[in-house]
């Protein structure tokens, strides 16, 4: 270690490592093996040698606690890192250079033994520490070669953290990209009604406009990753009730919304101002609701102003089957992966049905997503679904496209 110098992580995340049990359950067994009072490990930031984790026995009442930070210069740590102290100190009292430092006293360090925790770039995170007040003589190589061993895999563990973390902040860019430099536009697909033979409404659907191009779902998910969920699914509300005027007067707008914006309230802001008597809003199958009785008391007032639910993604899983038993939605849509060939698998039209003749019964009305090609429209047909929606009567498309848009329907 002579003669090197310490370079350190100067912006370091906090990376979750506070408080994490299976490092101080680590520090515990550095501890005990090595026979110290005091164990920790540090992190460097910005010219501090921070306290992130202290494990100490019983007997020892040492005045470090987490948080606690100095300049890394005045620390045994740094000295170590850099050089100036070998990794083993026997004695500290009688030791040149740590007999010098008051922290000796302050802490009444005795013996101690220290490692810098080294990531793969040369940076040094910080240093895995220990210390007891007796001087020892026996501590050995044997000794340092077993706290190595723990500082790699703190390293590890850091280093998977910083990369998980950096993640993260990619993430967060990109949806901050999404809210402020107008990445997001909202494409629209037709619904189609068997019974009128005519347009009814549309789903609102979010494109982005980036490079690579980015399924949306990815784009939501990483939202609610970084906590932008809520900004960015409301933005696309917004717009999409921007467009509402530039539709026919029959025609309703579906728009896609997590249950917790309606319990926080934020699609109520967003409906303050507008008339909302053409607004179906879809809650999808991925989406769950812990409370189903709050749910429905937070969307009372916006049903009784004439908003519509429909429950998204019918049939793909348990969770769809709930909102339907519990929420006494208006509508309810057949998810695509339930509507695909269905005229060639006897289960899916098994299923279909059942949930066509619920349907029937509580006077509900049945969307079938994803219809691609005739033969599986003629099986809705036959199953009295109400209306359709897919690449066969129209793909999603800008509202310009969308409000000029016609389909016939096949004789």
């Amino acid at each position: 270690m002579s003669g090197s110098s310490i370079h350190t992580v100067t912006s370091s995340p906090q990376l979750a490592v506070d408080n994490d049990e299976s490092l101080n359950k680590m520090l515990s067994v550095i501890r005990k093996h090595l026979e110290m009072d005091v164990a920790f490990y540090s992190e460097f930031v910005s010219g501090q040698r921070i306290f992130r984790a202290v494990s100490k026995s019983e007997q020892k009442m040492s005045a470090i606690e987490v948080g606690d930070s100095d300049p890394i210069e005045e620390t045994y740590c740094g000295k170590m890192s850099n050089g100036e102290f070998d990794n083993i100190i026997h004695d500290a009292k009688k030791h040149e250079g740590a007999s010098k430092l008051d922290v000796t006293e302050e802490l009444g360090i005795g013996a101690y033994m220290g490692v810098p925790i080294t990531l793969s770039d040369g940076a040094i995170f910080g240093t895995l520490c220990c210390y007891k007040s007796d001087k020892d003589n026996s501590l050995n190589k044997r000794d340092l070669g077993f706290l190595n061993a723990f500082a790699e895999i703190y390293r590890d563990l850091f280093e998977e953290r910083m990369q998980h973390t950096c993640i993260i902040d990619q993430m967060a860019e990109s949806t901050l990209a999404a809210l402020e430099l107008d990445l997001l536009t909202v494409h629209y697909q037709p619904i189609y009604s068997l019974e009128n033979n005519l347009i009814c409404g549309y789903e609102s659907l979010a494109r982005f406009n980036s490079q690579p191009y980015r399924p949306p779902n990815i784009w939501f998910d990483e939202a609610e990753l970084v906590g932008m969920g809520e900004a960015l699914q409301i933005k696309a509300i917004r717009q999409a009730l921007r467009d509402i005027k530039k539709m026919s007067s029959h025609a309703q707008l579906s728009v896609n919304i997590a249950p917790e914006y309606i319990l926080n309230g934020a699609i109520h802001r967003v409906l303050d101002d507008v008339d909302p008597s053409r607004l179906i809003l879809e809650v999808t199958e991925h989406s769950p609701i812990e409370d189903y009785e709050v749910f429905r008391e937070q969307l009372a007032p916006l049903r009784e102003r004439g908003v519509q639910l429909a429950i998204d993604d019918a049939g793909a899983g348990y969770a769809s089957f709930q909102h339907i038993l519990e929420l006494e939605a208006d509508l309810i849509k057949l998810d695509l992966s339930l509507i695909r060939d269905i005229h060639l698998q006897p289960k899916k039209y098994a299923l279909a049905k059942a949930l066509c003749t619920f349907a029937t019964a509580t006077t509900c009305v049945i969307v079938a997503e994803g219809v691609e090609v005739i033969e599986e429209l003629r099986v809705l047909e036959k199953l009295g679904v109400d209306r359709i929606q897919g690449y066969l009567t129209g793909k999603p498309m800008p509202i310009e496209e969308a409000v000029l848009h016609q389909y016939s329907l096949p004789l």
